[in-house]
């Protein structure tokens, strides 16, 4: 290869990685040409964007509709506190150019579903998956299928985080999880919170990943989940096979009508406007009415005591949710109770719980603190 084919800039760049054998001119020529799409650019793909952007990576697309909360800095690198408020993709286009301005970068303003999905992936060599819900999830898992493009996986939850790579030939997300799991059953990191610096290790990783697909080298993570424990600081690797039934990448799978997939993450409120039995939530205006009716009313918080300490409704009594099998007869069957949480999983599952021991009076708050907040009362901080 013509060693003039990249600017002097670009060798003065890149010099510490074309020293690298596995890399070299040739390899870093691949980079340029390469083009990947990076699906969220928040605690994942902001490590992503950063690493692919500085490695010389030539173009990244960028999938990302939200904008930038106070609640999203800790983990979110990409961003600044002057970005509050504005669209994530603005601020993470000038911060990537800033970073490399070699860098092509196609910004996509939308929220993948499986048509966006099979649409913008065909555009591209691989993807990134940094999203951090499941009907995206498998919306890319099933257009990378269907388009044959490698798809690097990541997910992150309080200190944990997984990474593996989907790629033709090898199992696919739906292999290793055919459905996602049962409504209510796994937060969200907005629900289970997530430590700042997790997002920054599994993205990290995620980038390998991509860097050694773009250059053909070293060992992809094709038919293995690398599933890393922050609090003990330990890895460990599943194996996993393509599965020949899989509705996605099995034998006639059609993966481009797959339907697509609800989000199970917080479920969807069945709400009650007054104390009806049959109903499971009643809306944060309607619990102040009966408060200020003199309705006697306990409001029961399930949230951990730190949760509590940052934030809480007045006059709330605190019983976690991890307590309530052990501390669930200290309740009073007799008295109306208003279970709520961060924003609702939590404490839908505690009032399952007490109405299977026979309390019925029990009801969830729609929305959890945050709708308080909106809703009732903005003294009660969100967070």
């Amino acid at each position: 290869m013509n060693p003039t084919s990249l600017a002097p800039e670009e060798l003065r760049r890149y010099a510490r990685q074309l020293v690298l054998p596995e890399v070299g001119l040739a390899g870093q020529e691949r980079l340029r040409a390469g083009r990947v799409l990076v699906v969220g650019a928040g605690g994942l793909g902001s490590p992503v964007a950063l690493y692919l952007a500085a490695a010389g990576v030539g173009t990244l697309g960028l999938v990302e509709f939200d904008r930038l909360e106070p609640s999203n800095l800790h983990r979110q690198v990409l961003y600044g506190q002057s970005d509050i408020g504005h669209p994530k993709l603005e601020a993470a286009t000038a911060r990537l150019l800033d970073l490399n301005p070699h860098l092509r970068l196609e910004p996509h303003a939308l929220r993948l579903d499986a048509a966006s999905a099979r649409r913008v992936i065909t555009e591209y060599d691989l993807v990134v998956d940094g999203s951090d819900n499941f009907p995206t999830r498998y919306a890319v898992n099933d257009a990378c299928v269907a388009a044959g493009k490698p798809c690097v996986h990541g997910a992150v939850l309080r200190f944990s985080g997984q990474v593996s790579v989907f790629a033709p030939g090898g199992p696919c997300y739906r292999c290793l999880f055919p459905e996602p799991p049962a409504a209510g059953l796994v937060p969200s990191c907005e629900e289970g919170g997530v430590l700042g610096a997790i997002p920054g290790v599994i993205g990290t990783l995620q980038a390998t990943e991509a860097l050694k697909l773009l250059l053909g080298v070293g060992e992809p993570l094709i038919g293995r989940l690398l599933l890393f424990d922050g609090l003990a600081g330990r890895f460990r690797e599943l194996r996993a096979a393509r599965d020949p039934a899989c509705p996605a990448c099995g034998e006639g799978a059609h993966p481009e009508s797959l339907a697509a997939v609800e989000d199970t993450c917080a479920p969807a409120p069945r709400v009650g406007s007054g104390p009806d039995p049959e109903e499971i939530d009643v809306l944060p205006e309607d619990v102040a009415g009966w408060r200020a009716s003199g309705r006697p009313v306990l409001l029961l918080d399930v949230r951990t005591p730190a949760e509590h300490a940052l934030a809480r409704i007045e006059g709330s009594t605190l019983l976690p949710l991890q307590e309530l099998p052990a501390r669930w007869r200290e309740l009073d069957p007799e008295e109306p109770i208003v279970v709520y949480c961060h924003f609702g999983p939590r404490s839908r599952a505690a009032v399952e719980f007490l109405r299977q021991q026979g309390l019925r009076q029990v009801w969830n708050l729609a929305g959890g603190i945050d709708a308080w907040s909106d809703a009732v009362d903005p003294a009660v901080p969100r967070y």
